[in-house]
């Protein structure tokens, strides 16, 4: 079950809300509604300031997202969460300069929007900024005239706290562009990381004195985000250098189409492989892929004596031996599979990488790199 619905797609960028969501509405109804005494009228006003404020957290996220998609990154879709909103990106651009840009689009999204409000109260002649203390005395109030206002300083809050330099939010990102522009890569991330969980514990310390429970959760976000980051940092450095063929397993156990399910029982039971591709003949032609999830399916279903072609996947996830294990495990993640048939240009098989193959060369290469074995040339 998905817990995304999608709402819209603009550029190609599917825009879903998580169903999570629904809560911050609820909140939003019940804070201006009970707590203001103004019934109806109160939770109506909390849940069209809580749109309205979404918007812009939509708009910061097609900023980061259309410059991407200048620089040819591919943007997966956003996702609109209680807690913000989530562009996910294929890959960061190697180029710092490119992060750069990437990155500080989103707060210059909300300081244009502010910009933009504060032109409309000028012409209202209405109050566009008030301080931050009003801005949290009108969290508790019903004023249709003070949404401009509210509208304005969330926007203006929003730019600048994502500035602060704390991983993985967009000043994080800033400050690692800025650091690989001078230093290496990976260096930079380190850096950033560090920093990162530095100001996510003194900002969890802040909300447990203070008892805001919810910088608590951001503060646990940040750090959780940074170490993610750091993680992947150092995945990549360590098996982009590498190819499927050095890690990959060269002679795996195969199936054909009128083998039957109890067959593929016994080879699971009696070898390590729950994946098997299948294949044509001797000549190793794939034409399916029977995965462990497959297999308990149809023993459920139909029992052992079902065959592998009727159960088997026919739109197979591939890779072939010279691609670097660090863009096929990103691509593995993507499409949530656990094991790929490796084949050659012809379409045959070579070999079959698994996840736990691409975990195993990570932890042994980390360590010594020099060690694993020569890339063959396809």
């Amino acid at each position: 079950m998905s817990w995304s619905v999608k709402l819209f797609r603009i550029r190609g960028i599917d825009i879903k809300v998580h169903l999570t969501f629904v809560l911050i509405l609820v909140w939003a109804a019940y804070r201006w509604s009970a707590i203001t005494g103004e019934g109806i009228q109160g939770a109506l006003f909390g849940v069209v300031a809580i749109l309205l404020l979404f918007v812009a957290v939509t708009l910061h996220e097609l900023g980061h997202s259309f410059q991407a998609l200048k620089f040819g990154v591919k943007v997966r879709d956003i996702t609109l969460m209680p807690m913000g909103g989530l562009a996910r990106l294929e890959e960061m651009p190697d180029k710092p300069e490119q992060e750069l840009r990437i990155a500080i689009a989103g707060p210059l999204v909300n300081f244009a929007i502010v910009a933009v409000l504060f032109a409309l109260g000028v012409l209202l002649q209405t109050r566009a900024v008030i301080s931050l203390q009003e801005l949290y005395t009108s969290l508790g109030q019903v004023s249709w005239n003070g949404m401009l206002a509210y509208l304005t300083m969330a926007n203006l809050v929003i730019g600048v706290f994502n500035l602060i330099p704390a991983y993985p939010m967009d000043g994080g990102r800033i400050l690692r562009a800025l650091l690989a522009m001078k230093i290496d890569y990976g260096k930079a991330t380190s850096i950033a990381v560090s920093v990162g969980q530095g100001l996510a514990l003194l900002l969890g310390l802040w909300g447990f004195m203070s008892g805001t429970w919810t910088l608590v959760l951001i503060a646990i976000l940040v750090w959780m985000g940074a170490s993610h980051e750091g993680r992947h940092v150092e995945a990549k450095s360590v098996l982009q250098e590498f190819k499927v063929n050095q890690a990959m397993t060269r002679q795996p156990l195969t199936l054909k189409t009128d083998d039957t399910l109890a067959r593929a029982v016994e080879l699971t039971l009696s070898n390590a492989q729950a994946d098997f591709p299948v294949v044509k003949d001797d000549k190793g032609e794939l034409v399916g892929f029977l995965t462990e999830a497959n297999l308990v399916k149809g023993l459920q279903a139909h029992g052992g004596n079902f065959q592998v072609g009727e159960m088997m996947q026919t739109d197979v996830f591939t890779t072939d031996v010279d691609e670097p294990l660090f863009t096929v495990q990103q691509r593995m993640a993507s499409k949530r599979v656990q094991a790929a048939p490796v084949v050659d240009r012809d379409g045959r098989l070579v070999g079959l990488l698994t996840t736990t193959d691409i975990n195993q060369a990570y932890q042994l290469l980390s360590v010594h790199p020099q060690l694993a074995p020569q890339a063959s040339t396809s």
